[in-house]
């Protein structure tokens, strides 16, 4: 994110406030990117996992709360970066409660999170739409193909959230995975946002280097991991229930 356009004329406080959002953008990111990456960490259920977790939460909701609202007033207006803000707010709160509420509940919230990530999927595809019309096929500087990633993230997500409703909510292995991919996806787009958004941060030898791709693919290799993890664990919990049983009859 860059820098909000503030008139030259406006009051030192007005100033001093769009420095701050800057900054607590910038903090709020940074320590969710390292909270994020602490909590693969630290086993988990732990009152430290949980504490990081807390963190984690709280700081990704506001940079990205506030990356979605800054995004339309920056000298040009980033769409994506409004979708990005929109759907990484969306997949944190998701994922937060999805550990949160008891297993099997459902309410009110779960429709109001079914509706997001069907917007989210409609904005994304109603923006690779109009970057389509551009002989370039950009739009506000961004290539189609970013917005097709929000229609995938957000198609997947809805089609979890109306299995949740369906179901009447989630249990066991399902109800982990429905935590850690949101998490994951989220500190993943955190990350993107960081290390491919921002290079002119880092020094040249590192922006030619390609090691600003490494912690993209890490999260990514994390994802995957963690997921199959969950996955044979609850195969496995399901092959020495059956062989239970069979022996008990």
């Amino acid at each position: 994110m860059t820098v909000l356009t503030i008139s030259p004329e406006s009051s030192p406080l007005v100033h001093a406030a769009a420095a701050a959002v800057l900054y607590l953008h910038i903090g709020a990111g940074s320590v969710g990117i390292l909270s994020g990456a602490a909590a693969f960490v630290f086993r988990k259920g732990t009152p430290l996992h949980r504490l990081i977790g807390k963190i984690f939460v709280v700081s990704m909701l506001i940079m990205s709360g506030i990356g979605a609202c800054v995004a339309p007033f920056l000298p040009t207006p980033e769409r994506a970066s409004v979708i990005a803000g929109i759907l990484t707010f969306y997949l944190v709160l998701s994922s937060w409660m999805a550990v949160k509420r008891k297993p099997g509940q459902i309410g009110g919230f779960d429709y109001s999170l079914l509706l997001s990530s069907l917007s989210i999927t409609g904005a994304g595809a109603y923006f690779f739409w109009l970057a389509m019309q551009n002989p370039r096929g950009m739009l506000d500087g961004q290539p189609g193909a970013a917005f097709v990633m929000f229609m995938i993230i957000g198609s997947l997500a809805a089609v979890g959230d109306l299995r949740l409703i369906l179901k009447r909510g989630v249990t066991g292995a399902t109800r982990l995975a429905r935590h850690l991919w949101r998490m994951t996806v989220a500190l993943f787009i955190a990350a993107n946002s960081l290390f491919l958004g921002q290079p002119q941060v880092f020094p040249k030898a590192v922006q030619k280097s390609g090691l600003l791709n490494v912690p993209a693919l890490l999260i990514l290799a994390l994802l995957l991991y963690w997921l199959g993890h969950v996955g044979y664990g609850a195969s496995k919990r399901r092959r020495l229930h059956k062989s239970a049983g069979l022996q008990g009859a």
